[in-house]
């Protein structure tokens, strides 16, 4: 039984400053690096995804093209692709990261599940090459993409838990609802 650590979108467009900076981004980047200094060999399997929107278009919508975006389902620009902002940020050591995975390529994606290695492998495949029963989940943010990756890695049937110190979410009310709708959901939230 293999075990996974996901590290979603810990990215400078995300963290204080970027184009959607959610505060205490950049300690939770930190954070992560000191966590895998010490954990990573517990893991068989680290996939760090980033979102990698395209740059000349609305990606479907995600981008509001025209007037306001309403922080729901449309987005000021960000991440795109080959931009600073897409970039890790730099507090985040990727070198025990063993699957780097783009996602939101000309589409919204929110979960890691939507994204795609360097080589094509979805992460389903992935996890399932490697024998991966259990995921851990950590990363930016709380609200969306942290809580989208962990939804979909129960759905597909593997057990989850959150890393609570390691993710940082948009509003506090959001990320609170968010990690009770995870925890019903069946995910353990470990602090």
């Amino acid at each position: 039984m293999g075990r996974a650590l996901f590290v979603v979108d810990v990215q400078n467009d995300f963290t204080e400053g970027g184009a959607l900076g959610v505060t205490g981004g950049a300690a939770v980047a930190q954070a992560i690096s000191d966590y895998l200094a010490a954990n990573a060999d517990d893991y068989d399997v680290i996939v760090a995804s980033r979102d990698w929107h395209d740059g000349d278009n609305d990606n479907g919508g995600h981008f509001a093209a025209d007037g306001e975006p309403d922080f729901q389902s449309s987005w000021p620009v960000h991440c795109v692709a080959g931009s600073a902002g897409a970039d890790y940020h730099p507090a985040f050591d990727t070198s025990r990261v063993t699957h780097h995975v783009h996602k939101g390529r000309g589409v919204p994606a929110y979960s890691v599940f939507e994204g795609r290695t360097g080589s094509g492998d979805t992460v389903q495949q992935v996890l399932d090459r490697h024998g991966i029963a259990e995921v851990d989940v950590a990363g930016i943010a709380t609200d969306y993409c942290v809580r989208a990756s962990a939804l979909d890695a129960l759905a597909d049937g593997r057990r989850v838990r959150v890393l609570r110190r390691l993710v940082a979410g948009v509003a506090p009310e959001t990320s609170d609802a968010a990690l009770a709708e995870l925890a019903a959901a069946g995910a353990e939230l470990v602090d």
